[in-house]
């Protein structure tokens, strides 16, 4: 009945979504975006006090901490996110509509990493050390990369859809598909869309076996996914326009990678207490974000990516 009624919910959230809040093609303002990450993420702490009351203190810290981690380590989806809309020069009014679509199969993905992941855990508790072995080795790669950027003209993804498919030159509004002369087109819209999907696919190889060191519950692991993944749309608008001025959030990233992949080695020989890996991943991001406000004080915001 649990998962039953939050997908029930969760399909509810996203018609309304739908419905309502995309209904106009426009552009969101960075106070809307505020507004709606308020919406969410009280919407995820409501749900969190029904785990602390109905399932226990143990299972409402695990849902905190899994929420946190995940919801941190999605930042580091925005700063590809704002790569890719700029590259491609998205106009703002769209990329809500690109994001929605995105966040869809994002939720069918990562329910299906979750489900094979924990079968894995339970089938073989060794993997545990590959996960933890896997997380400190990507905390490490993405301490050394902070500084690169991907050229996305080189992307094989992109040399494979304009290789394969025919796609229009411009924009046709927000659809994904024209027809012309009774033949099928692909909008450049749809490539970005491609991209945003196998970008958070590449985010998720990394995130959910994070949340493993928290928990195997696949309820609590499933709806903090969630509950982070819904807001990461609000989570964009309101910070893309300043995105480059948490330049040092991405250290603070790592870091959490490599702790969370420490805590899963060494899972059989000393349990780090779910609430001290809580206070490390909170630690370690908002002290890399007040950091990085601190160092770039006065710098203006910037567009939103495509505007003009």
């Amino acid at each position: 009945m649990l998962w039953v009624g939050f997908a029930a919910f969760i399909g509810v959230v996203l018609a309304f979504d739908l419905g309502v809040f995309s209904k106009e093609v426009k552009a969101i303002s960075g106070r809307e975006a505020l507004v709606r990450c308020g919406i969410y993420f009280s919407m995820a702490m409501v749900f969190n006090a029904g785990i602390f009351w109905f399932q226990g203190a143990q299972k409402g810290l695990e849902f905190l901490t899994g929420y946190l981690i995940e919801y941190s380590l999605s930042l580091d989806n925005i700063f590809v996110i704002v790569l890719i809309f700029s590259h491609f020069a998205v106009p703002p009014q769209y990329q809500h509509r690109v994001l929605f679509w995105g966040i869809l199969g994002a939720l069918v993905m990562r329910g299906i990493l979750i489900v094979a992941g924990t079968a894995l855990i339970h089938q073989f508790h060794w993997i545990i050390y590959v996960f933890g072995a896997f997380l400190i080795f990507s905390g490490i790669k993405m301490l050394r990369s902070v500084d690169d950027k991907p050229n996305l003209e080189e992307n094989r993804i992109v040399k494979f859809v304009r290789s394969r498919f025919r796609m229009t030159e411009t924009y046709h509004g927000e659809k994904f598909f024209v027809t012309k002369d009774g033949v099928r087109y692909i909008t450049p819209l749809f490539l970005v869309l491609i991209l945003i999907e196998i970008t958070d696919l590449v985010f998720a190889v990394d995130s959910i076996p994070a949340i493993f060191a928290v928990t195997t519950d696949p309820f609590i692991v499933w709806t903090s996914n969630v509950f982070a993944i819904l807001g990461l749309r609000a989570l964009y608008f309101a910070l893309a326009s300043i995105i480059d001025r948490f330049h040092y959030l991405k250290y603070g990233l790592s870091l959490v990678l490599v702790v969370v992949g420490t805590k899963m080695l060494l899972v059989d020989i000393y349990k780090i207490p779910t609430a001290v890996a809580l206070g490390i991943t909170v630690s370690l991001i908002g002290g890399s974000m007040v950091l990085s406000l601190v160092k770039t004080a006065g710098k203006p915001p910037k567009p939103l990516p495509g505007e003009g």
